[in-house]
């Protein structure tokens, strides 16, 4: 007989039991790099709210957000109820030739709450995976006859070969879907030297109106003008909202913030599924849906990309999870949080100039890009292993690295940096999180900098910092 873990017994590993497997069968390198911060080197015990209780008994408030899959904070009650009765009353799961009345009811919903007719949707797994089911439509919307997409320089679109290619990042090295043309980030003119280059040949143009990898966004002039060249070269528009859906920013959808902007396709994903489901969502334009595929040969062609698609117990968690949305305002809870987070940020930032270059953000979304640093951060960069030294963003990591481990270790602040881009550190709380909390944690980050960036930086260099890349 093999010999299999259970559940129990995987509940009772220590953390150096967990971290050997990882060596063993997931990857090494992951445990490296982790435990390079101050976390890694525990386990959770449980998590609620805002709040992760580590086996020690130390509460630690978790201002990650999911990376945007948790709007809803860690095990929302009602979410765990909606699937403890799905499960207790033994729903079916899935099955392609039965109607689902809770995927019915999803698309519905989506249908109730997107403006104008953004109202045909399907239901795959992943972020990714909406972004290709997304340019699959814009392509057999115009039958395969234009062959160019244009992407912006700085955007995450997902990790799959097609939403890799999409991806602004030039460590993407494998092979994707042909004719991705690259755009500059809220440049109206790049656009439209873009759209020129391939005259009748663009098919989709795909944007994030807010790049929460980057922490910028597209001003409502650039949005309503890349509309009206996508209306006046017959370019299915693709507004990709994975992170920033659900309230994030302070509306509903960031693109909501302007009446009557309505892309073709709207890709959706994270906290659609309330931190318990993985699920998302491209939802279209009827007339581009009903060109693509509403007819009898291509009905069942976007269904079968996917075995999971509308899976029972998944449609409940988001059929839950938008109510939740919706009836206790999380848009309005943003807004709450930004009027905590943008005067203290940008307070901070005046008060410690010599480590902040700039903050940035949008209702419970923000960046702080911390600079400089001392003279050591050179004599690092240079005995550092080569694929290192050659990062010309290392010491901008280095130094962001070693104030979320400060914020950890010493005041029990879960954040982090993002990988795209210019690295911010990122404050981007779940919107179930007490205003008071985020005072809190910009407080620590006041403490922490306080300390200044050569303590910081050579505590950071003493644990094991040779692993992080």
């Amino acid at each position: 007989m093999p010999n299999l873990v259970s559940v129990e017994e995987c509940e009772r590993f220590t953390v150096r039991e967990v971290h050997d497997l990882y060596r063993q069968y997931v990857n090494a390198s992951q445990v490296n790099l982790m435990t390079s911060f101050g976390f890694g080197r525990e386990l959770v015990e449980s998590a609620e709210g805002a709040y992760l209780t580590l086996r020690d008994g130390r509460r630690v408030l978790d201002l990650t957000g999911g990376v945007g899959v948790l709007n809803h904070g860690h095990n929302h009650p009602r979410i765990v109820a909606a699937r403890q009765r799905f499960a207790e009353r033994r729903r079916m799961e899935v099955h392609k030739t039965y109607f689902s009345p809770y995927l019915a009811a999803l698309g519905h919903n989506l249908a109730q709450l997107l403006p104008g007719d953004l109202s045909m949707s399907f239901l795959p797994n992943s972020g990714a995976e909406a972004v290709e089911g997304a340019v699959k439509l814009a392509y057999k919307y115009h039958g395969g006859r234009r062959g160019t997409i244009l992407r912006a320089d700085c955007g995450f679109h997902g990790k799959l070969l097609g939403s890799g290619g999409l991806t602004g990042q030039p460590h993407f090295n494998f092979p994707t879907i042909p004719g991705i043309v690259p755009f500059t980030y809220g440049d109206l003119d790049s656009v439209r030297s873009a759209i020129g280059r391939h005259p009748g040949d663009v098919y989709a143009l795909i944007v994030e109106p807010f790049s929460a990898s980057t922490i910028q966004w597209c001003d409502e002039d650039f949005l309503r003008g890349v509309r009206e060249l996508c209306d006046r070269h017959d370019i299915v528009l693709i507004f990709d909202e994975i992170y920033t859906g659900w309230g994030k920013t302070g509306s509903l959808f960031y693109f909501m913030r302007y009446p009557d902007l309505i892309p073709d396709v709207l890709t959706t994903s994270k906290s659609f599924g309330g931190g318990k489901s993985s699920i998302s969502a491209f939802v279209a334009r009827k007339p581009v849906f009903r060109r693509a595929y509403d007819n009898l040969t291509d009905a069942l062609l976007q269904s079968t990309s996917t075995t999971y698609y509308g899976m029972g117990e998944e449609c409940v968690t988001a059929i839950e999870a938008i109510n939740i949305v919706v009836q206790d305002d999380y848009p309005a809870r943003a807004r709450e949080l930004e009027r905590v987070l943008e005067p203290a940020l940008n307070r901070l930032a005046k008060e410690h100039p010599e480590a902040v270059g700039r903050v940035a953000g949008a209702g419970a979304l923000w960046g702080v890009h911390i600079d400089g640093g001392p003279k050591i951060l050179d004599l690092v960069a240079r005995l550092a292993p080569a694929g290192m030294a050659r990062d010309p963003r290392f010491k901008a990591k280095l130094v962001t690295c070693a104030v979320i481990n400060a914020l950890y270790r010493d005041h029990d602040i879960f954040t982090y940096y993002t990988l795209n881009g210019l690295n911010p550190l990122i404050i981007g709380p779940s919107l179930v999180t007490d205003p008071a909390d985020a005072q809190r944690a910009v407080d620590a980050l006041d403490k922490v900098l306080g300390q200044g960036l050569t303590r910081l930086v050579t505590r950071f260099v003493t644990q094991k910092v040779g692993s992080l890349w």
